[in-house]
């Protein structure tokens, strides 16, 4: 307890699944947080219960992550510590691969985390150093049909980390990237009403299970704490080994499933 104590966390993003989990372990860590988002109720909701503050913020619009990064020192006079989890996913072929889908992408993916970044990076750069920390995916790793916009959003946002790293390396701050695997959350709890898929999901992941959103926080407070000053440019997957392996083709979806309902099937007795 106290890992961040005296810390000024921002988390874009923060009030919602994996940012939530991490806005309630970095507050519990002593961090003082400022959470941003566009559900502003929400927002606010979730920062009142951690004695932090709430920020509107559209992630696409590089003057509200400014005025982001202005309300955050007006409030606390510092940021160290800044984390990215702001995104969505949308399955889309490259054939039907439109530019207003792919745009739409693009903007919360891949310039506006390169916005967060900056503007962030910038703040922690005049406080004397910092942590920057990317929320990614699984996907940027071990290719998925459908995910070609989105996987590679956060195939660009890993190398970005890289480049950041090496940039602002000489002011102290480190950049780096959790990439996730399929967990649970309001942005993914779709999918886990498919047993079978999930099953699919298990039998290629090595450790044999889901992950959760407290895998993914307690990473972060790794990679945001003073256990990591000395890494920087780095992604880590938190994925139970998934990424050792190819996610599950049609072909394994198809054979869980059939598995899956024979399971389901009652046996007629001889």
């Amino acid at each position: 307890m106290g890992t961040l104590r005296g810390q000024v966390a921002v988390v874009v993003g923060g009030h919602s699944g994996f940012g939530e989990a991490i806005t309630r372990l970095f507050a519990t860590e002593g961090a003082t947080v400022v959470i941003a988002g566009r559900r502003i109720d929400v927002v606010n909701e979730v920062a009142a219960s951690v004695g932090g503050l709430g920020v509107d913020c559209d992630i696409t619009d590089d003057d509200q992550i400014q005025a982001l990064v202005g309300s955050a020192l007006d409030a606390y006079g510092k940021i160290t510590i800044a984390v990215n989890c702001a995104g969505y996913e949308q399955s889309t072929a490259i054939a039907d691969l439109t530019p207003q889908k792919l745009d739409a992408m693009l903007a919360v993916q891949l310039s506006g985390a390169l916005y967060c970044m900056r503007h962030l990076g910038n703040a922690m750069s005049a406080a004397g150093g910092g942590a920057f920390l990317s929320i990614s995916s699984l996907t940027a790793h071990n290719p998925s049909p459908g995910l070609a916009a989105y996987a590679s959003a956060k195939a660009g946002v890993e190398y970005a980390t890289k480049i950041a790293a090496v940039e602002y390396g000489a002011q102290q701050v480190r950049f780096n990237t959790v990439a996730a695997s399929l967990i649970e959350t309001p942005m993914t709890e779709r999918i886990f009403r498919v047993e079978p898929a999930i099953q699919a999901l298990r039998e290629v992941t090595p450790l044999g299970r889901m992950g959760t959103s407290s895998d993914i926080a307690r990473a972060a407070l790794f990679l945001c704490g003073p256990d990591s000053s000395y890494i920087t440019g780095q992604t880590l997957c938190v994925d139970g080994g998934a990424s050792l392996q190819m996610l599950p083709s049609p072909q394994m979806f198809a054979d869980v499933y059939r598995r899956w309902n024979e399971a389901q099937t009652p046996r007629e007795s001889g």
